[in-house]
């Protein structure tokens, strides 16, 4: 957030009236040559160049130099055709014919013949100010509460969810915000909701501003995807929940990633030497995550399938233990200089790939609890390789949904567990969580994501396979 704009309503800029920028706000179609501003001020001539470094921290430390965001107050002005001279900007109240107005240091500094105090004219532009500065003197006074701030950033494509009453100014929203965002060449606007007419989580979108270009370059957790966002589902405000899941993974461990899309888990999970089967239903997504596979070189550990995840996460489960183990060896990366003594080369790295999975991970938060009714037998007749015969635990599953954002959170961890047990057949409850007075033996873990809406929460319910379901003769 820009220091200028107060954090509880951006659009009321807290610089003085006359810093900010032109109003027009019957302005409907941007026009940056309006946003030109001429402020009145004094500045501080300075005679010796030797000292402007001097001079500038005496008068910051008297608080009479002009202090603005984004604006430098050293400038130059011209004396003559071969002089120029260094000046200093000086707070706007004070006046170079007015010595009444002038502080002590002020004083001081021009008798003693360091500095002259003179006019200036500051020349203000469109590319002084920022979105927040330039939306808030067009827009209409009664939507000034509530100005647009929200946006996800995908690669160069910035990504708008405008609500109605703003939809009559988003091309003039969509100018700005594209000269006025690092990196943005594209803005667009979802105009209907995520899935809403594909099964692969893309969505509707108009073009506001710039290139109508979608093939994106994205960074997350020191990976590299590149896809067409038109295509594929993809959101930057994950990042950070990308990250707290895949912590959870250790090295060697088996992960199935039953909703993976372009990858933002499975890949990242791959670099820590994580083995992942990820799969998503989307064909352009798995076209997209074979790329990012081979681009981040992580073949060893990620597999891309393209499947339905239902019938994947049985597929899976059976063919993995029928392939058997798989045993990667990595060799040291060692960079060796031929003028020196060489020490030893590090043995070999060695995963081997366990043929039961540790983790599923279901990234699909408006339907992935419906995909759990693939669980009940799915390792039925196989109790032997599991504990207390084996060290071997039953998988944990990450399941994402949304819920209510209820006032009180128990009631919407109540709502997942009620539903998570209609699928499985199998009840869970909220005192079933980590330190709670249930069932330790299920480690529930339900992790509140982010609000998606006023009314609409995301959650990710994590838990251990029950016995009971994994052993189910169905």
């Amino acid at each position: 957030m820009d220091p200028t704009t107060d954090q509880s309503n951006p659009a009321r800029s807290r610089l003085p009236e006359m810093f900010r920028p032109p109003v027009n706000r019957a302005m409907r179609v941007l026009d940056r040559s309006f946003f030109r501003k001429t402020v009145p001020l004094s500045a501080a001539t300075i005679f010796k160049n030797s000292e402007i470094s001097k001079t500038r921290q005496e008068l910051t430390k008297s608080n009479d130099l002009l202090v603005i965001p984004k604006l430098n107050s050293i400038r130059e002005v011209k004396e003559s055709d071969n002089l120029v001279r260094k000046c200093l900007l000086l707070r706007e109240d004070i006046k170079h014919n007015d010595s009444a107005t002038w502080s002590p240091k002020i004083s001081e500094l021009v008798e003693k013949g360091t500095v002259a105090l003179r006019p200036y004219d500051l020349e203000l532009d469109y590319d002084h100010w920022n979105y927040f500065d330039i939306i808030s003197s067009v827009l209409p006074d009664d939507m000034l509460d509530d100005i647009p701030v929200g946006f996800t950033q995908v690669g160069h494509v910035l990504h708008l969810n405008l609500r109605e009453r703003y939809l009559p100014y988003r091309y003039l929203i969509g100018e700005i915000l594209k000269d006025k965002s690092a990196n943005t060449r594209t803005v667009i606007n979802k105009i209907e909701d995520v899935g809403s007419h594909s099964e692969f989580r893309t969505f509707p979108f108009e073009l506001l501003a710039g290139d109508n270009d979608l093939n994106v370059i994205q960074h997350e957790q020191n990976c590299e995807f590149r896809f067409d966002y038109s295509r594929v589902y993809w959101n930057s405000r994950l990042d950070t929940e990308h990250r707290r899941l895949v912590e959870k993974f250790r090295p060697g461990e088996m992960v199935c990633d039953v909703m993976a899309g372009v990858g933002p888990f499975a890949v990242p999970a791959g670099k820590k030497k994580i083995f992942v089967w990820a799969n998503d239903l989307n064909p352009h997504g798995y076209e997209v995550m074979q790329d990012a596979v081979k681009r981040n070189r992580v073949q060893e550990f990620v597999t891309p399938f393209n499947d339905d995840g239902k019938r994947f996460i049985r597929w899976s489960a059976k063919e993995l233990l029928e392939l058997g183990p798989v045993t990667v060896t990595l060799e040291p990366r060692v960079k060796r200089r031929r003028t020196e003594p060489q020490p030893p080369m590090p043995p070999p790295e060695q995963y081997t790939r366990p043929t039961i999975f540790d983790h599923y991970v279901m990234n699909l938060p408006a339907t992935a609890i419906e995909f759990l009714d693939a669980f009940p037998g799915v390792y039925a007749g196989k109790e032997s390789l599991f504990a207390p015969h084996t060290s071997q635990a039953l998988p944990m599953i990450h399941v994402y949904c949304f819920s209510g954002a209820s006032e009180n959170e128990l009631d919407d961890h109540i709502d997942i567990c009620q539903r998570i047990s209609e699928r499985i057949g199998y009840t869970i409850r909220p005192e079933d969580r980590v330190g709670g007075s249930g069932n330790q033996d299920l480690e529930l873990e339900i992790h509140n994501v982010r609000l998606v809406s006023p009314k609409k929460q995301m959650f990710c319910a994590s838990f251990r396979l029950p016995r009971e379901v994994a052993f189910r003769q169905v």
